[in-house]
């Protein structure tokens, strides 16, 4: 099993230690387990025919006395050293960033086409949260298997894992997509979309499969009678109208809906899962058999793998990486196409015995893509996806500057669940990538905050952990309630200014598992901090199959949370301001509650196992001996704090000024512990709520994006 880095901590010398394993000309390096508690460094080019005896420099050790600045410190001195990436400030991340989108990937898995895909845009549009960019998952690509016609779409891709042995005979799109003609999706008799029948022809296919494959396990030779599989599809063509393809529905989605601005595709590193047929392009590819490392076999055995290694992959000859993403990319780029996400990246290790090396492989094909990205993509529209091994990190992130993290768990099965949360909230490998050069994206949702958020969900794993935010729910089925606390009527989010990385008081500690540790996270904002705390205490072992709900499992648990240093870690530049601030105003977004809190004060909090709730921290502006004013946001947004984009205090005579830069809409949250002599908000004084207890609230309206002003005028 292995792993890509460890941090130590050394109390005798109150520091840190990091143990990083490298890349050294054809060879890269893992840290293994070893017996009694030993690690193994290992080093492997992944090909039998390339050996090596000694090594000078196949690991790097680091030492400092705050962990978060060590990990940027260290990959600064290893981008000298290898100088093969880039870190991700050095880099201008795609536009995406900061906005919401949508990824058909659940919605249709491989039966994506471009009917659903339009109503899929369109419910979410018509209910206040516009995608501004749009995931095209698998499924529109052109791809057939070995056993069928080598130019023509396969019509076999209902079997669970049976992309897995597709290879892409052609760049352009399939049969279903291609069909597509100008105006089809604009015109009011255009075809309609429902998704439970969809989902309903889905599962017969996904039946009829199955008994296909019983049959011929069998032995017995009726399967021969039964009907073949279909393409579900809702487009009719009408004679004499030219086709218009995937330019052509790119076009109509951004003429339809003017908020979208951005369109991605799937592909994989090596074009479809299977790589390339051979003999249907003009690339030289050969199939080559799949054959996992060591290291990862131990680590990752799934589906994907099983069906991998059956098949083997048509790879391209390094020597034409750069010319495979060019006929891909250069087509998509003229259709509309503004980046792609890029899957199956670990898949160049399966197959690199003959080709020198992982190492060496990975340079080829990560050279090639950095170049058609550049060409293609404006340099920066491209989402990496199965890409967490660290030939990746050191050798392909010059360019790409977002990589998609996950990990796959049940969505029924508790145990499956947790285990995906408190890996995606507490993983260091998050800090390691970023350090590498490539924010984070995540299917689901993802934001971050201005002030320091404490969030204990699912949901807000992502969030707090993140830069896009993108869902994969099916068409409709969508909770746009919670939606619309992370997205802007103008589909923007309100985003942290770093990655989310969890607090010094759990950094060694086992929040999954320990059943006492509290799983807190914190970010910043441009004004304060945010942090959220997670309720991960179950026993996970023990109720693996559960499908109980967790209160009649686990009881409520009572926490103390302290706002401290260990808790709070500010940013060398724009939050230095607040590292000697004494007063903090803290507010509960589930509870609704605001405190005002020194560094050293402590809370105890009530949370049901699986709950979670968001703290938004804001420094507290002493200007008289009772006068204080604190920001904290807008009161509907998970992300309170994001909103406040600036402030700024303006003294004259008498009285005292806060000056406040707003995004976005809704009830505007602030502390004050005098009543305000007036708000203005854009230039128009406002009415507004205040209360003993010094909360302070006004009404925002939607600016159709553009920031509000507001001045709040406090006697003093």
């Amino acid at each position: 099993m292995e792993t890509q880095l460890i941090l130590l901590q050394v109390p005798e010398l109150n520091s840190y230690v990091l143990i990083l394993p490298l890349i050294e000309k054809s060879f890269r390096s893992a840290i293994h387990p070893g017996r009694d508690g030993e690690i193994i460094l290992c080093i492997a080019s992944g090909s039998t025919k390339v050996k090596a005896s000694s090594f000078t420099s196949c690991v790097y050790l680091h030492i400092g006395e705050n962990p978060y600045d060590l990990m940027r410190d260290a990959f600064a001195a290893i981008r000298v050293h290898l100088g093969t990436f880039r870190l991700l400030e050095e880099k201008i991340p795609p536009k995406i960033i900061d906005r919401f989108g949508w990824c058909t990937w659940d919605a249709f898995y491989l039966t994506v086409e471009p009917v659903g895909v339009w109503h899929g845009i369109k419910t979410l549009t018509e209910n206040g949260v516009p995608p501004k960019f749009l995931i095209i998952d698998d499924g529109w690509q052109s791809v057939n298997m070995d056993h069928e016609d080598p130019f023509r779409d396969s019509k076999d891709l209902i079997g669970l894992g049976s992309q897995m042995l597709c290879r892409l005979y052609r760049f352009q799109e399939n049969e279903k997509f291609a069909k597509y003609q100008a105006g089809t999706m604009l015109k009011q008799n255009a075809p309609q979309f429902d998704q439970e029948k969809h989902d309903k022809m889905f599962k017969e296919m996904i039946e009829l499969e199955k008994t296909k494959k019983a049959l011929k396990e069998a032995n017995e030779d009726d399967y021969i009678s039964l009907p073949e599989g279909n393409v579900i599809e809702y487009l009719r063509e009408e004679d004499g109208v030219e086709r218009g393809g995937l330019k052509a529905l790119i076009s109509d989605l951004k003429k339809q809906f003017t908020n979208l601005e951005d369109v991605y595709v799937w592909h994989a590193l090596c074009g479809a899962w299977g790589g390339v047929r051979p003999g249907t392009t003009h690339l030289k590819t050969e199939i080559t058999p799949a054959k996992m490392a060591d290291g990862l076999e131990k680590t990752m055995y799934d589906l994907a793998v099983v069906m991998v290694e059956k098949g083997g992959i048509g790879l391209v000859d390094p020597k034409q990486a750069e010319d495979l993403y060019e006929a891909m990319h250069s087509y998509l780029a003229d259709a509309g196409v503004t980046g792609v996400k890029v899957d199956v990246i670990h898949t160049l290790e399966y197959v690199c015995e003959d080709h020198g090396g992982r190492v060496e492989l990975a340079k080829a094909y990560y050279d090639g893509l950095t170049k058609s990205l550049r060409k293609n993509f404006n340099g920066s529209g491209l989402i990496a996806s199965m890409e967490q091994c660290n030939d990746f990190f050191f050798l392909a992130t010059n360019q790409i500057s977002m990589g998609r993290v996950m990990t796959s768990g049940s969505r029924t099965q508790m145990a499956t669940r947790w285990e995906f949360i408190g890996y995606k909230g507490f993983s260091w490998s998050t800090a390691v990538i970023t350090a590498c050069g490539r924010a984070n994206s995540f299917n689901l949702i993802g934001i971050c905050s201005n002030q320091i958020i404490f969030v204990l969900s699912s949901m807000l794993v992502h969030e707090l952990s993140v830069v896009d935010v993108y869902v994969s729910d099916k068409v409709g089925r969508h909770n746009f309630d919670l939606l619309r606390k992370l997205v802007l009527p103008d589909g923007t989010i309100l985003r942290c200014q770093h990655y989310a990385l969890p607090t010094r008081d759990c950094l060694f500690e086992n929040p999954l598992f320990d059943g006492t540790t509290l799983l807190k996270l914190w970010n910043l904002n441009k004004n304060s901090h945010i942090k959220k705390f997670k309720a991960i205490v179950e026993e996970l072992k023990s109720h693996e199959n559960s499908n109980l709900p967790q209160s009649d499992i686990f009881g409520e648990v009572v926490y103390t949370i302290h706002i401290g240093q260990d808790d709070i870690t500010y940013d060398k530049d724009f939050t230095a301001q607040f590292r000697k601030n004494e007063l903090f105003a803290v507010y509960l977004h589930k509870a609704g509650n605001l405190h005002l809190m020194k560094g050293c004060d402590k809370m105890d909090i009530t949370l049901q196992p699986s709950s979670f709730e968001i703290f938004t921290i804001s420094p507290v502006y002493e200007f008289s001996e009772n006068a204080r004013f604190a920001a904290i946001g807008l009161e509907n947004m998970f992300n309170s704090g994001g909103a406040v984009e600036s402030l700024e205090q303006k003294l004259d005579g008498k009285s005292v000024g806060f000056v406040i830069k707003i995004k976005g809409a809704g009830k505007f949250l602030a502390c004050s512990s005098i009543e305000p002599l007036q708000v203005m908000l854009n230039n128009e004084s406002i009415k507004f709520e205040w209360t003993s207890d010094g909360l302070l609230k006004f009404e925002v309206p939607w600016t159709g994006g553009e920031l509000s002003d507001a001045t709040i005028l406090i006697s003093i």
